[in-house]
C-alpha cells in the first residue's frame, strides 16, 4: 500500500499529466488560477455582486451532469460542491463561460461560435432567475438530454463494471484503488456501524432503517486531481432484505477541505468543511444533498454520498456549431434554476435587471461577462502551454 507521501505523489504526478492534455483539462483543473485572476485584474472590478447565495465555486462542464434521487428521478444538476461557497453568483457565470469558450476552442470552433455561446448563456440563465419552476430551457441540447437518457437506463451493474471493472461485489486493487492500512480499514467498519450512517443509506434504498447495514469492501480512490493530499475511499456495503439477502451500495468518501472560491462578506456558513458542502448540496442540488451525510473519521472532517448507476458528468469531447451553442443556454439554465431556488421573487428581479443592465441588445452578453472571458481564456491559455512546458521538461 503507498505510504501517504506516496499517494500524494502519484496524484500530482497524474494531476499534472491530466493537466497537459488540452487547454479545457487545464481549465478544470486549475481552480486557483481563477480566482487568483478574479482578485487581480482589472476586468473583474467591473463584475456585478449578485445576491449572497449558495454558488457552485467551481462551475464548469465535468461538474454538471444527471444525478438521480433517493426515488430513482433523474435531472441535471451541480454535481460536485467541494468549492461551494455562499458567494457572488456571477462568478458562477464566469466561471462556466471560460470553459463553455475553451471547450468551443477544442472543437476548432470560431470566435464568432464562442460569441453566441456567450449570448445564448445568458439568456438561458436570466430564463431561470425568472421563471425556476419551468423547468424548459427554451431550447434543449442534444448532447445534455442524451446523457440525461443514459442515466435512466443505468443499474448496478453498469456502475460495478464503470466504476470497479466488475460486477461481483468487491473492489479490484490496481491504478486506481489502493490497499487500506488497518487504522484506515477499522476506522471505516466503525463509521459504517453507525446507525445514523446506515439509516441514511437504508433510507436511500427504500428499505426500513432497522435492517443491518456492514462493510464488505473498501479502499483508497484516486480520483480526479482533486484527492491531492486528501482522504478518499470506496467502499461497498451491504444492506439486508426482510427475505435474509444482501443488497448493495457503493458509497463514496471524501475529505472536505477549505474553499478557494471567496465567500460573500459575512456569510453564514458551518464552520466544519464537510458541513458546508452538504448544506451547499441541500440548496444547489437537492438531489444529491438527500444522499449526503458529513463524518468524522480518523480525525477529519469528510461527507459520504451513496453512489448511484445514474451519477454521470458530462464529457464534451467535441461540440458542432449548433451543439455548442444549445448546450451553453440548457447549462445556464440549470445553474440559474441552481441560484434562483434561493431567491425570493423580488431578489430575483433585483439581480435580473442587474444582468440586463449591460446587454446591448436582446442577444447581446453583458460586458463584463464577456471581458471576463476573453482575459480569462488568454491568462488560461498562457498558464497552460507554461505548464506543457513543466511537464515535458520533467518528463
Amino acid at each position: 500500500m503507498p505510504n501517504p507521501a506516496d499517494r500524494n505523489a502519484m496524484l500530482e504526478a497524474r494531476r499534472t499529466l491530466k493537466m497537459a492534455q488540452s487547454p479545457h483539462a487545464y481549465v478544470r483543473g486549475n481552480t486557483a488560477k481563477f480566482y487568483e485572476w478574479l482578485a487581480a485584474s482589472p476586468v473583474s472590478r467591473r463584475v456585478p455582486t449578485g445576491p449572497a447565495i449558495w454558488i457552485c465555486g467551481d462551475c464548469h462542464l465535468g461538474n454538471l451532469g444527471p444525478i438521480a434521487n433517493g426515488q430513482g428521478s433523474v435531472e441535471i444538476q451541480i454535481r460536485d460542491l467541494d468549492q461551494a461557497v455562499i458567494g457572488n453568483p456571477a462568478h458562477d457565470l464566469i466561471r462556466l463561460g471560460l470553459s463553455l469558450a475553451t471547450a468551443a476552442r477544442g472543437s476548432d470552433l470560431p470566435g464568432v461560435v464562442t460569441m453566441r455561446m456567450m449570448e445564448e448563456m445568458i439568456d438561458g440563465y436570466a430564463a431561470a432567475i425568472h421563471d425556476p419552476t419551468s423547468g424548459v430551457p427554451g431550447v434543449e441540447s442534444d448532447i445534455v438530454r442524451s446523457v440525461e437518457r443514459a442515466a435512466l437506463g443505468r443499474r448496478w451493474r453498469h456502475l460495478a463494471k464503470e466504476r470497479l471493472d466488475a460486477v461481483e461485489p468487491r473492489i479490484p486493487l490496481g491504478k486506481k484503488f489502493w490497499e487500506l492500512s488497518a487504522e484506515e480499514r477499522e476506522a471505516l467498519t466503525t463509521l459504517f456501524a453507525e446507525k445514523h450512517v446506515g439509516a441514511m443509506i437504508l433510507s436511500l434504498q427504500g428499505k426500513p432503517k432497522d435492517r443491518e447495514v456492514r462493510l464488505v469492501d473498501a479502499a483508497y480512490w484516486m480520483k480526479g486531481c482533486s484527492s491531492l493530499g486528501l482522504l478518499r475511499y470506496a467502499a461497498i456495503v451491504a444492506l439486508k432484505t426482510r427475505k435474509g439477502r444482501w443488497s448493495y451500495a457503493l458509497v463514496d468518501l471524501k475529505e472536505a477541505t477549505t474553499p478557494i472560491a471567496p465567500a460573500a462578506p459575512g456569510a453564514d456558513m458551518p464552520d466544519d468543511d464537510a458541513e458546508r458542502v452538504v448544506a451547499a448540496a441541500r440548496h444547489l442540488s437537492p438531489y444529491l444533498g438527500s444522499r449526503m451525510m458529513p463524518v468524522r473519521m480518523l480525525d477529519r472532517s469528510l461527507f459520504i454520498r451513496e453512489l448511484t448507476p445514474q451519477d454521470l458528468k458530462l464529457e464534451v469531447d467535441q461540440f458542432s456549431h449548433g451543439e455548442a451553442v444549445r448546450a451553453a443556454r440548457h447549462l445556464a439554465f440549470v445553474v440559474g434554476t441552481a441560484h434562483a431556488r434561493q431567491m425570493d421573487p423580488a431578489t430575483r428581479t433585483e439581480w435580473l435587471a442587474i444582468l440586463e443592465a449591460d446587454r446591448r441588445g436582446t442577444l447581446d452578453t453583458p460586458s463584463w461577462l464577456w471581458e471576463s472571458i476573453v482575459s480569462l481564456s488568454g491568462s488560461h491559455e498562457a498558464g497552460y502551454l507554461d505548464h506543457c512546458r513543466r511537464y515535458a521538461l520533467a518528463a
